[in-house]
């Protein structure tokens, strides 16, 4: 049995795509925490709808530590608001998660897109946490498995990481547990982010995001400008 937890933050136009994705798995043993930062669109209202439990939420780490402390099961699952999967998704991903006796787990995520440069920009990040996987974990928040006993051994996510905290999740994920990739479940990605910003300009910050975090640790500034879209709970 899983505990679903979405952060979100104005996103009546991408929730319900993904609760219904949800809605649609042939695993069905799981509750829905959607943590939401005071949505002044609809978001609170579809996800009572949907019967998802709703949680305060704020910045995305803040949103997934206060999800991850109202889970009543054993593994967390970390998703963004804009993803979508097919209907197996949850039960290839478990059963991945269960046979290789895995205590956290990423995803590899494509773009719901057909755009070339979208397909070459996740296959190169897709490269990446395969690559690193063994050594030195990353992972997207469009897909974070993780036990709550080790959620709660590195404290959750670090509150104060203004961009990748996801990264630095599963980096101290795999210091203590063991962490992989799961091979059997994709989760597609809205590029909206990508289409406002620009591809190229993204792509960019990201790279640069990456290196930094390999020379001088995790980025607790807003030195790469990158829009999360979220505002802080007062």
């Amino acid at each position: 049995m899983i505990s679903i937890i979405i952060p979100t933050f104005n996103e009546e136009e991408y929730l319900p795509k993904l609760l219904s994705c949800i809605k649609k798995q042939a695993y069905k043993d799981y509750e829905i925490i959607v943590a939401d930062a005071d949505s002044s669109d609809k978001t609170r209202q579809i996800a009572k709808r949907h019967g998802c439990k709703i949680v305060n939420g704020g910045m995305p780490a803040v949103g997934r530590n206060n999800g991850a402390k109202s889970a009543k099961w054993d593994v967390l699952l970390f998703l963004d608001a804009d993803l979508q999967f097919d209907s197996n998704f949850l039960k290839n991903a478990i059963g991945e998660f269960e046979e290789q006796k895995l205590d956290a787990a990423g995803c590899y995520i494509r773009p719901l897109s057909n755009n070339i440069i979208d397909k070459i920009l996740f296959g190169i990040f897709n490269l990446w946490i395969f690559a690193t996987q063994f050594f030195y974990p990353n992972a997207s928040g469009s897909g974070i498995f993780c036990k709550k006993w080790l959620h709660k051994k590195i404290n959750g996510f670090d509150e104060t990481i203004r961009l990748s905290e996801d990264m630095d999740y599963v980096k101290r994920c795999g210091k203590h547990g063991k962490f992989r990739i799961i091979k059997s479940a994709k989760s597609y990605v809205a590029m909206r982010r990508f289409e406002n910003e620009g591809r190229l300009k993204v792509g960019l910050k990201l790279l640069l995001s990456a290196l930094y975090r390999i020379f001088f640790g995790e980025i607790r500034s807003d030195i790469f400008k990158y829009n999360l879209r979220y505002r802080r709970r007062k």
